[in-house]
């Protein structure tokens, strides 16, 4: 069986301001779609490497939570992203922890009201 994961969506309300945030934070690019009437601005996604991708996504059904589902975004390096959270309006909300034998969480709270964690494999 494959990981249940597949995809995921961050609901956002302002694309643009969230689309700079994530940028500034992990060094990526977007492209931007409409899909059923709503905004989607997709992370970059490597079908060869591990893990999933997704969307900052803005519509009427998407409401940002910071009680909500939480998902995990990989790091290589949960310290440096944590400074760069802070320097884009972020907030850390529970900073590096050790997990035994599988690395570093923490979590953080993004410009739009989401809670986001984070994980760093050892």
């Amino acid at each position: 069986m494959d990981n249940i994961g597949t995809y995921f969506e961050i609901p956002v309300n302002d694309l643009d301001r969230a689309m700079k945030f994530y940028s500034a934070v992990f060094s990526c690019d977007f492209s931007k779609e409409v899909i059923h009437g709503n905004e989607m601005a997709f992370f970059p996604f490597s079908g060869s490497g591990p893990g999933i991708s997704g969307a900052l996504a803005k519509g009427e059904i998407y409401k940002p939570s910071f009680t909500g589902t939480l998902i995990y975004l990989s790091t290589a390096d949960v310290e440096k992203t944590l400074t760069l959270v802070t320097d884009q309006g972020g907030e850390v909300l529970f900073p590096k922890t050790p997990v035994p034998d599988l690395g570093f969480v923490a979590e953080f709270k993004d410009c739009e009201g989401n809670r986001v964690a984070l994980f760093q494999k050892i």
